[in-house]
C-alpha cells in the first residue's frame, strides 16, 4: 500500500501546509533523516553514545502518532506515526552528547510527519531521535525550527 502525505495527514488529523503536494508518495529511508530541528539516526550508528535505560518505559505508538518535538515558541510538531502494534517509543535514554529525545523501535515502516517539512518513512529497525545543533561562529546552538 502506498502511503501519501494526504493519507498520513488524514490518519493523524495533522494538517500540512498548502505548499506541500499531498498526493506524493512518502519516501522510505533506512539511514539518517533530518527534519528541521531534529534528526533520526539508526541506533547502530551511535550505539556507543546512546543507550536506553535498563528499566525504560516503552509506549506503543498509536495510529494518530506521538509528538516527538514541537518547534520553538509553540511551533509545529514533529510526529512519529505507525500502524498499531508495530512501533514503540521511549524517552528513557542516556546520551553522552545530551541531544537525544528518545528511541523508537519499529517492525514495519514508521513515519515522521511535520506540517512544513512533509513526511519521510523509516524502514524497520531501531532509531534515535535527536535535536540538531549548528555552529554560530565558535559556539554550537540547537537548531530552531
Amino acid at each position: 500500500m502506498t502511503v501519501t502525505l494526504a493519507s498520513l495527514s488524514q490518519q493523524t488529523g495533522l494538517a500540512v501546509l498548502d505548499h506541500l503536494e499531498r498526493s506524493v508518495s512518502i519516501p522510505v529511508v533506512d539511514g539518517l533523516q533530518a527534519q528541521g530541528d531534529l534528526i533520526v539516526i539508526p541506533l547502530s550508528v551511535i550505539a556507543s553514545s546512546v543507550r536506553t535505560w535498563p528499566n525504560a518505559e516503552w509506549t506503543d505508538v498509536p495510529p494518530e502518532g506521538v509528538e516527538l518535538l514541537r518547534g520553538g515558541a509553540g511551533g509545529n510538531p514533529h510526529t512519529l506515526v505507525a500502524d498499531p502494534d508495530t512501533c514503540r517509543w521511549t524517552t528513557d535514554v542516556s546520551d553522552s552528547d545530551g541531544l537525544a529525545i528518545g528511541v523508537f523501535v519499529t517492525s514495519a515502516v514508521a513515519y515522521l510527519l511535520h506540517p512544513e517539512h512533509g513526511a519521510t518513512g523509516c524502514t524497520p529497525g531501531a532509531y534515535v531521535v535527536r535535536r540538531q545543533r549548528e555552529r554560530d561562529g565558535r559556539r554550537a546552538r540547537l537548531v530552531a525550527d
